[in-house]
């Protein structure tokens, strides 16, 4: 009975030593053997996510891969008749105005087309259009149209002329499109040129047009005096005036010298005709847009009565 008391009390002693023993576990030992249990639980995650049961569907979330990927056509995400544009065409941007090389673009257009170039002024003709483009110069010419371009056209750093993209495409008759969501500019084909200037222009606009300027403006600048024919249209295009240009010369108490016959019998000058053809073509100047009077004296019935949008060379302009 004592052996047995005394075995029962022995068990009872060792257990507690192992206890014991159990609480003084070295803690840098408890540390990795903590640490080694997730590392096995993460290779076996990777494993997981390398080859997972089922795969999402891709409107689950929520970005369905657009048709068109702006990597598909490289840095320049320019696309013509839906390839990517060469490099050569020398794309950039002039005061939120994309350019591009003519000669280069032409030729995507239309292979058959010659092209010309002297250092200064390029020339491209096909069947259907005649267009030159002279650097420094505020328009393109396209089939008689006269096409504006507010920052002039430029010239590349590889020596090569260089104009808006969208006028470009214009002359051509082509199509200009962006697509916000993949940030691809298209250029796609159309007609294959613009519409000639004698269809297009109203002759008695340009009549009427042409000489009023060349009387209120002929010794400004070329925008100075597409600024007074930017006035003139935007009469007609406001309900509140005649919807004509002669109406607009016409009408009481405005243009003297339309009434008193001056005007009719003016010869315009060569820039006061092209003033007109680009305003016609809708060339506007952004200085002086929406203007609807303009006068040289600070006393006049506009300077009183009208908001002062901008002074442009030695005209006033008011909404």
């Amino acid at each position: 009975m004592k052996r047995k008391l005394f075995s029962a009390m022995l068990s009872a002693f060792a257990l507690l030593l192992l206890m014991g023993a159990a609480a003084d576990i070295d803690p840098a030992y408890a540390l990795v053997a903590e640490e080694e249990s997730p590392v096995s639980q993460e290779t076996e995650l990777e494993t997981e996510a390398q080859l997972p049961d089922e795969l999402p569907e891709l409107e689950d979330l929520g970005n369905p891969i657009p048709e068109t990927l702006p990597e598909a056509v490289g840095e320049s995400k320019l696309l013509i008749n839906g390839e990517p544009a060469p490099e050569g065409i020398s794309r950039s941007v002039q005061k939120g105005t994309t350019y591009v090389a003519l000669d280069v673009l032409a030729q995507q257009l239309e292979p058959a087309a010659q092209i010309s170039w002297d250092g200064s002024t390029i020339t491209v003709v096909t069947d259907k259009l005649t267009m030159t483009a002279k650097v420094g110069q505020l328009y393109v010419v396209a089939n008689g149209r006269y096409l504006y371009v507010p920052e002039a056209v430029q010239l590349t750093q590889a020596g090569q002329a260089a104009v808006p993209l969208r006028a470009a495409a214009e002359a051509f008759g082509a199509e200009v499109g962006y697509a916000t969501d993949t940030g691809v500019a298209t250029v796609t084909s159309g007609s294959g040129a613009i519409l000639s200037g004698d269809e297009y222009y109203n002759q008695d606009d340009l009549f009427w047009l042409s000489r009023v300027i060349y009387r209120e403006s002929g010794n400004q600048s070329l925008e100075g005096q597409m600024a007074v024919g930017n006035v003139v249209l935007n009469r007609v295009a406001d309900p509140a005036f005649p919807d004509s240009v002669e109406g607009v010369l016409a009408q009481k108490n405005q243009f003297s010298t339309y009434k008193s016959g001056v005007l009719r019998k003016t010869e315009p000058s060569e820039a006061s005709i092209i003033a007109a053809k680009l305003v016609l073509d809708g060339g506007v100047v952004k200085e002086t847009r929406g203007a609807l009077f303009f006068d040289c004296n600070s006393n006049s019935w506009a300077a009183r009565n009208k908001q002062l949008i901008a002074t442009f060379g030695d005209h006033n302009f008011y909404g």
